[in-house]
């Protein structure tokens, strides 16, 4: 799970997550051994290169870079000129590292399919949340990431301005609609889980999605949860369900055909969350290059 010091430090258990990750990451691009790189470069040669910014975005993956060229290489060394959230444009140089030629190849591409992602996620996230950052409505991301890579892309939520959601089904029970159908119904999908947290012994947050009014009243009528998420209301139904809701002992949670042209208006109802998929799978990758130096 993605989590931070009070000093907005990844913790070691979060650095130890993204590791594993990274060794997994290498084993699939190097595998037995970068055989182009072993055959053309001299195993002495030593060499620079710079991070070049060729989109206009906000800057992430910087700290995931120098984990990965440090996994690859420890003796490689940085030098960075633009942190993560950093706003960036066309001509920049994010950063240079120095160090054996042949490590830095190694870990070029790996870098960049990284950086590339997590930059364009942040700056979709960017794009949204600086449309209501004037209101209290907080955007969120959603599990619709990247298998494997969840926790790049939710760092790189972070690094844009948003917020996380529940990282995995493990953290948080968000009874959807599938649920509710299997279950049975509204009352029977609530009150298991609230039977099942008992005898487990834990403590979870429960959020349930509604479709319409009516099971929105439905959920009112039952209760026992933290949260409602109010799924592909518009922002007129949105403000008229809002009214019914009990702001004190329910937090409230709009998505669903949400983005840049409405999101003002969805927020503008009061709402307490946004969430929003595209942040994580309909963005564009920030174009970067790993260029030489001679």
């Amino acid at each position: 799970m993605l989590s931070f010091t009070s000093d907005n430090q990844l913790t070691e258990s979060t650095k130890k997550e993204i590791l594993e990750v990274i060794d997994f990451a290498i084993r699939e691009d190097i595998g037995e051994g970068d055989h182009t790189s072993l055959a053309t470069v001299p195993a002495d040669a030593k060499g620079k290169a710079r991070l070049l910014v060729k989109d206009f975005g906000i800057l992430a993956g910087v700290e995931l870079a120098e984990l990965i060229f440090h996994r690859i290489d420890p003796e490689l060394k940085l030098t960075i000129h633009l942190k993560d959230g950093e706003k960036a444009e066309p001509g920049q140089v994010a950063f240079e590292v120095e160090g054996l030629s042949r490590s830095i190849l190694s870990a070029e591409r790996l870098v960049l399919n990284f950086m590339q992602r997590m930059s364009g996620i942040a700056t979709k996230t960017d794009q949204l949340s600086s449309i209501i950052n004037h209101l209290p409505t907080r955007l969120l991301d959603t599990r619709k990431t990247t298998p494997c890579v969840r926790l790049m892309e939710k760092w790189a939520v972070k690094i844009g301005g948003g917020n996380n959601h529940r990282f995995a089904l493990y953290d948080m029970i968000m009874i959807k609609d599938n649920h509710v159908d299997y279950a049975g119904g509204i009352k029977q999908a609530i009150e298991r889980t609230n039977n099942y947290l008992k005898a487990k012994s834990k403590n979870l947050k429960i959020e349930i999605e509604v479709r319409n009014m009516h099971e929105l009243k439905e959920v009112l009528g039952v209760g026992n949860v933290h949260r409602i998420m109010l799924d592909n209301f518009s922002p007129n139904h949105l403000k008229e369900a809002l009214t019914l809701i009990d702001r004190t002992k329910y937090e409230t949670e709009a998505s669903g055909k949400i983005n840049e042209h409405n999101i003002l208006e969805y927020a503008e109802t009061g709402v307490d969350f946004i969430s929003s998929g595209s942040i994580t799978h309909s963005y564009k990758s920030m174009d970067l290059s790993l260029k030489a130096e001679f």
